[in-house]
């Protein structure tokens, strides 16, 4: 080649000179793409139909409750605040055994998780974004029909102020709720690619954890120690928060016989649930060391 036939073309590649928006932004973007795919927006129709098929069938009983407050002239709504989500554990534990693998799981089965390392996010970003996401989903999951029944109470012309304080104590044990099962959901689901394994594990803890503390709690009472009734309660995520709500939030307890945690045991059950959201926490930041997972 002789050097008269040497050309350079101009391809025209262009340093970018756009605003570069940094982690901050991608933490949210993350955020808000992980919390609406907890609901199945921006995916197909076909994973639209569970998520939001559970949300309905959490509304609905506090609708119906609603309406029958308000045609009967109720003095009371059928059911507490604070008792809602313990009587509803069972869709809420689905929510999180159908949601939390597609999460993480996905990422970690089609290798994407170096991708978003390769950006301006860091570790501690896409832990806090998919667990802010799933938090904030089940906290809508929750809240929502505290919310209906709140409306349904002001509309039945129900005291204002008991009203109120009840809603407030509901808030605050759905929020507490919120943040165990996500966390929770979360841990159980990256331990596997697998979106079928994840369902199944998440499923499996939260049921045999209750079933067995069910059981033993039920045991102990009939045997008349009702003491141990609460201690008892510590090894289940849903008891854990019953016994909270119960020595703080002025809620009856689910417990045999009523028999919930003392004030003494209901500050270690408190203590006891923010050590496993911030174990979770820890457990996820542990999983995610390595970017070529």
């Amino acid at each position: 080649m002789t050097v008269d036939s040497t050309q350079i073309h101009n391809i025209g590649y262009r340093k970018y000179d756009g605003p570069r928006l940094g982690r901050s932004h991608a933490r949210r973007a993350l955020y808000s793409q992980s919390l609406r795919g907890a609901y199945g927006l921006g995916r197909s129709a076909k994973s639209k139909v569970l998520p939001m098929l559970l949300f309905a069938v959490m509304c609905l009983p506090a609708a119906i409750m609603v309406a029958v407050t308000v045609t009967a002239g109720l003095k009371t709504l059928p059911v507490d605040y604070t008792r809602y989500a313990v009587v509803m554990q069972a869709v809420i534990g689905l929510y999180v055994a159908s949601q939390a693998p597609q999460s993480v799981s996905r990422d970690l089965r089609f290798k994407t998780v170096p991708l978003y390392f390769s950006r301006p996010v860091e570790r501690v970003d896409y832990v806090l974004a998919k667990y802010a996401a799933m938090a904030s989903a089940l906290f809508l999951l929750t809240a929502v029909p505290l919310l209906v029944l709140y409306a349904g109470a002001l509309l039945a012309e129900l005291d204002f102020a008991d009203q109120t304080a009840g809603f407030g104590q509901g808030m605050v044990s759905v929020a507490l709720l919120s943040l165990l099962f996500a966390g929770i959901g979360l841990v159980v689901s990256a331990v596997t690619p697998r979106r079928g394994f994840g369902i199944a594990a998440v499923i499996a803890v939260f049921t045999i954890t209750y079933g067995a503390v069910s059981t033993v709690q039920a045991i102990a009472f009939q045997q008349g120690n009702t003491e141990a009734v609460g201690w008892i309660g510590l090894f289940s995520p849903i008891t854990l928060i019953d016994g909270v709500q119960t020595a703080f939030l002025g809620a009856t307890s689910a417990y045999p016989g009523g028999a919930g945690p003392s004030t003494a045991g209901g500050a270690v059950h408190l203590l006891v649930v923010l050590a496993l959201i911030a174990g979770c926490y820890g457990l996820l930041m542990r999983r995610y060391r390595k970017a070529g997972l």
